[in-house]
């Protein structure tokens, strides 16, 4: 998990960018489906497996989350990144990566999640999201931002490029709209982001990177 309304932002003038091939554009929510097979294959750490195991029910609780938000949430945004290359089952090119970016605050969000499903550690996925939450509030405070909530790349696409033009987006979007952008990003990952701006400000010994961007103007 990287992990909604105060203002409806214009798309980036580079809505559709390419890589090597690969070609990110706007999600919708026919893709989630694909969407969970990526964030499965892509989010094996023991500490995320614990917390979010690889069951049907889970997969029903990604579901439920993952269409609340195009349904409920105007202003989470789902990018998805495919290779024309390769085909799915339906004949359609494979989506190879995905992005969510949260375009508002918190409060006006309201609960990240929907309630945890019983094959998840209840008490300890509550403990961890509130950690989350809680490090964005010390480090961006009441100012505007950006959070890039889930970055996802199945590892037959590892270091194609993919993560980079998911938060490329969302930082392009941010400068567009001079506000600034946060996201909660795991030690390893963490040099993807300073590469586009981003400063860790998480704590000593922290095993997760509370990084954030600073508006274009600041």
């Amino acid at each position: 998990m990287a992990g909604r309304a105060f203002m409806q932002a214009e798309t980036p003038s580079n809505m559709a960018s390419t890589t090597n091939s690969l070609v990110l554009e706007l999600a919708t929510a026919e893709d989630v489906p694909a969407i969970i097979d990526v964030w499965f294959a892509a989010f094996t750490q023991p500490t995320m497996r614990k917390l979010l195991p690889d069951t049907p029910g889970m997969r029903e609780w990604h579901r439920d989350w993952h269409l609340g938000n195009f349904q409920t949430r105007p202003d989470t945004k789902y990018l998805r990144i495919v290779d024309p290359e390769s085909k799915d089952e339906q004949g359609r090119p494979r989506i190879v990566a995905f992005g969510i970016w949260d375009l508002a605050m918190p409060e006006e969000r309201g609960r990240r999640f929907p309630p945890w499903h019983p094959d998840c550690p209840q008490e300890e996925c509550e403990a961890f999201v509130s950690g989350l939450e809680s490090e964005r509030k010390r480090v961006m405070g009441d100012e505007k931002n950006y959070y890039l909530d889930t970055v996802g790349t199945h590892p037959d696409y590892q270091k194609r490029g993919a993560g980079a033009m998911l938060v490329k987006w969302g930082c392009d979007l941010a400068d567009e709209n001079d506000v600034a952008a946060y996201v909660d990003a795991s030690k390893a990952g963490a040099p993807l982001y300073k590469k586009h701006g981003f400063v860790d400000f998480s704590p000593a010994g922290s095993y997760v990177a509370s990084m954030a961007r600073g508006k274009k103007s600041a």
